[in-house]
């Protein structure tokens, strides 16, 4: 799990990754980015007594409810412009099914129950973003 203020390259993050779990029998990987339509800027900003720990619990959680081989969590704060990777979640495990479920398990809590506070800048007025009634529906497929 790490926290990011800089931009990243996903490719050289997920060939470190896949190097360290070349045994694994699958692993798969979600990128989020900063959508384009009509936004000029992404701000995330956290709290990093709650938003550390809190990526670590969701590992823990993952870690126990699927076999895996290992987790890479990387979220970016701060000011990003569009096309610029937010974050990046990958799972490794012996059988794909289990890297699947913990990628996107993690990638629901991330979106939903995560420790950022989001907004964006378009026509250079800041407004706040809060999750969609979507993002919560993802969370209800894990109960």
């Amino acid at each position: 799990m790490r926290l990011i203020d800089l931009p990243f390259d996903p490719a050289r993050e997920m060939a470190a990754f896949n190097a360290a779990h070349a045994a694994a029998g699958g692993i798969v990987s979600f990128m989020g980015q900063v959508r384009g339509q009509g936004a000029e800027l992404l701000e995330l900003r956290h709290y990093a007594p709650l938003t550390l720990p809190g990526m670590s619990a969701l590992a823990q959680v993952c870690a126990a409810r699927w076999q895996l081989d290992g987790l890479l969590m990387l979220h970016r704060t701060g000011r990003l412009s569009p096309g610029e990777p937010i974050v990046l979640v990958a799972a490794a495990a012996a059988h794909r099914r289990q890297a699947f479920a913990a990628a996107d398990y993690a990638m629901d809590h991330l979106k939903s129950e995560s420790w950022f506070w989001k907004r964006e800048r378009r026509a250079g007025q800041w407004h706040w973003i809060e999750p969609r009634a979507d993002d919560y529906g993802g969370l209800a497929r894990w109960v």
